[in-house]
């Protein structure tokens, strides 16, 4: 206040004991979501939405009702992973998410797009208030867990995720190169400075199987991502390969029929938030 002589004590206006008004986005009259949790990294081409698409993948397969907000609103491809090719519908209520082959609720900026090459020339403000949408204007009905798809770094799209939803926990998604520490650390401060649990980190493209003899060779060097985790305190929840398979699957949208169970222990973990 402009009046304010800093005396809390003699003070009768009671500012000082007001609690800060929750920046959280109401969400749909139709949804309940239970759980929200962030797939994260500090920077790109590490893998977010494959450990996204196998997180909801897994969990569906375990008799859980699973979602994903894609919020990578510039960069999405979750839909292309999941083969969705139809546009989402609208009525009075909301906007209705798309449905996977098994089961799994989408909503992603591509579902919008007439065209899904169509390239989103939006400036920050614009995406941020479209991932919100994602929360509030869809519905969503009922999910035991929603997976948040998100780009890479610390900036607009994650910092009104953290802030709008009611978000339980982050995993954290990396490769095995030396910089990894550097990556992880910014994603952990950024959680710690919001509020956030991290759940753990995922190491993608850890490692190449022999089809020959099963060794598993380490191309990027071997054991960078467990120091990591170590060195702060966070679970390792998984590995994933660099398997052809696993890109086959990707590429014609038939993510959700891989059989790999590379991140049973990140579902685990999740499922005990």
């Amino acid at each position: 206040m402009s009046d304010c002589n800093h005396d809390c004590s003699n003070c009768a206006s009671k500012c000082g004991s007001a609690q800060p008004e929750s920046l959280l986005a109401p969400s749909n009259a139709f949804s309940n979501v239970k759980k929200v949790i962030g797939v994260v990294s500090g920077k790109g081409g590490v893998g977010k939405s494959l450990v996204t698409g196998l997180m909801a993948t897994l969990m569906q397969r375990r008799g859980h009702k699973a979602a994903i907000l894609d919020a990578d609103i510039t960069g999405p491809s979750i839909p292309k992973m999941f083969g969705v090719n139809e546009k989402a519908m609208g009525c009075d209520d909301g906007i209705l998410p798309a449905e996977t082959k098994t089961g799994v609720k989408l909503m992603s900026i591509n579902l919008l797009l007439e065209h899904d090459t169509d390239p989103v020339i939006w400036r920050g403000s614009l995406i941020a208030g479209t991932v919100k949408q994602f929360w509030s204007d869809v519905l969503w009905g009922d999910v035991d867990y929603m997976f948040v798809d998100m780009p890479p770094g610390t900036g607009d799209v994650p910092l009104t995720v953290f802030q709008s939803l009611p978000v339980d926990g982050i995993i954290i998604v990396t490769s095995p190169q030396e910089l990894v520490g550097m990556i992880v650390e910014k994603a952990v401060n950024m959680a710690r400075m919001m509020n956030v649990p991290v759940l753990g980190l995922v190491e993608n493209m850890a490692y190449i199987q022999c089809p020959d003899c099963s060794k598993k060779l380490y191309p990027f060097g071997e054991g960078k991502t467990m120091e990591v985790a170590q060195a702060h305190s966070l679970a390792f929840l998984g590995q994933i390969p660099i398997d052809p398979a696993i890109a086959k699957a990707c590429d014609s949208g038939l993510v959700e029929l891989f059989n790999e169970n590379y991140l049973d222990g990140a579902v685990t973990v999740a499922e005990n938030i």
